[in-house]
């Protein structure tokens, strides 16, 4: 296997060379960190790259795996596998900025306890990932550490906020990522770059060492080349007890399959989508079709409120929590305006406002299960996003004869999901005329991550969906 080809080798297929000791962890460091010094002045997806600790990390994992006196430690299928994290998750003694300036210099005592779960596991961290300011944004356009440009078109964003993240694992520059999702920022991305990105069930994956945007909206997840590199981190990061499957995610694939049952939303999701995006999707929906997915149609019609519903969350959360950490409104000066624009509406959210919100969020979550089980569906699919990744800097986008805000456009189809707290993740199904990235969006059932992991793999298996190596990742 060429530099090339072991660079874009999934992460099941490189651990599997590690625990047969065919290729090292020092060895698969160097060549992330030789493409990474390489490709990265141009796609600004790392903010920082911890070199030396990750080679030191390499080098303890290959000890601990070819120990020849005494018995070898293997850990898993993350030990000696470098992967990135999003700079928003704390990392002890390594700075954390958020993508803000008022972090800049933040230099954490402790690791989040995802990253404690990591490197228990013995995974190599290369460094800390652009996104946008404070997560709160889905294009990464960071105006502090400039942005992150999407590898099949440098000209085009990678989504947001995990837009580093995503644009290191498509670019080659790592074998998965952690994000963060509060209204698609890990789904949102991937699709847009061509991976996979899964948000688990809300409170599944801890929170604690995120810099916090609104808490009841937040999750943690994975981004990765494959589903099944995604279910090998969640076997790592999981921590909602009684909702893991016994033999762990990545063994549960494996399951045999029984017929599957998607269900097509009637409301919301298909009103407003692109002629690209909806030309490609309809082509998935007819692949999944040919090979014995059945797909019916379902309503949830409280769908219709999730836009409205999710942004009064998540802007009087927000605000909330960044009057606490002592940022706003004492150092709104420091913010980027797109970011203190949102917060400053945030405190205009009135308590009735909020309480009424969390009420209709309670009865979508009621609708949307009850919907699953009349139905009797497996999962719901739906496009990822709207549109493919539009240009840096383009802050509407045209639809038929309409503009529309494209940030707007980037969370609509991702935030039921996390308003629901359910499992959701995006698989690329096809690119469109001018080569860019569709992703097909399924959603699960609350704590049935394992059922919707075992649809998508199937999903991406039959129709042998891959986006392949962007243009910008030689």
């Amino acid at each position: 296997m060429n530099d090339a080809n072991l660079a874009f080798a999934s992460m099941e297929e490189v651990s599997a060379l590690v625990r047969k000791r065919r290729v090292s962890p020092v060895e698969l460091t160097k060549l992330m960190l030789e493409r990474i010094e390489r490709l990265n002045p141009d796609l600004n997806a790392y903010l920082q790259v911890t070199a030396e600790q990750a080679l030191a990390q390499a080098c303890k994992a290959e000890a601990e795996i070819s120990r020849r006196r005494g018995r070898a430690r293997y850990r898993g299928p993350l030990h000696g596998v470098p992967i990135s994290l999003k700079d928003n998750i704390e990392t002890a003694g390594i700075r954390t900025t958020a993508g803000s300036k008022i972090l800049r210099d933040w230099i954490p005592a402790r690791d989040a306890k995802v990253v404690t779960l990591l490197r228990r596991a013995g995974a190599v961290i290369l460094g800390k990932t652009n996104l946008h300011e404070f997560a709160y944004g889905a294009t990464t356009n960071n105006p502090h550490y400039g942005p992150t440009r999407n590898p099949w078109d440098l000209e085009r964003i990678p989504g947001g906020s995990s837009g580093g993240s995503a644009a290191a694992v498509a670019a080659g520059l790592c074998y998965a990522s952690i994000g963060t999702d509060t209204g698609g920022s890990i789904r949102n991305p991937a699709a847009l770059c061509g991976i996979v990105g899964v948000k688990p069930t809300w409170g599944a994956v801890s929170c604690e060492g995120i810099v916090p945007l609104s808490p009841t909206l937040d999750h943690a997840g994975s981004l990765t080349r494959s589903v099944a590199d995604a279910a090998i981190l969640l076997d790592a990061i999981w921590e909602k007890a009684g909702s893991r499957p016994r033999r762990g995610f990545f063994a549960s694939l494996g399951a045999a399959s029984r017929r599957i049952r998607l269900g097509r939303p009637r409301e919301f999701f298909f009103e407003l989508v692109s002629d690209d995006v909806r030309r490609v999707f309809a082509q998935a929906l007819r692949e999944l079709e040919k090979r014995g997915v059945q797909i019916v149609e379902v309503s949830v019609p409280l769908l219709l409120e999730t836009e409205e519903v999710g942004s009064q969350i998540a802007w009087a959360e927000a605000t909330h929590c960044h009057e606490k950490m002592g940022f706003f409104p004492a150092r709104a000066s420091e913010y980027s305006e797109d970011v203190r624009k949102r917060l400053e509406k945030g405190a205009t959210v009135s308590a009735t406002s909020y309480l009424r919100a969390l009420e209709l969020r309670s009865e979508f979550q009621t609708q949307l299960s009850e919907a699953f089980t009349k139905a009797g569906v497996n999962a719901l699919i739906a496009p990822a996003n709207p549109i493919a990744a539009p240009l840096i800097g383009e802050e509407s986008t045209k639809i038929g004869a309409r503009e529309y805000s494209t940030r707007a456009l980037l969370l609509r189809l991702n935030r039921p999901a996390n308003l629901a707290g359910v499992p959701a993740l995006t698989i690329p199904c096809g690119l469109t005329a001018k080569g860019l990235p569709v992703g097909v969006q399924l959603i699960g059932r609350s704590s049935m991550d394992d059922s919707l992991l075992r649809v998508a793999a199937h999903c991406a298996r039959v129709c042998d969906w891959s986006a392949g190596r962007p243009t910008a990742a030689a």
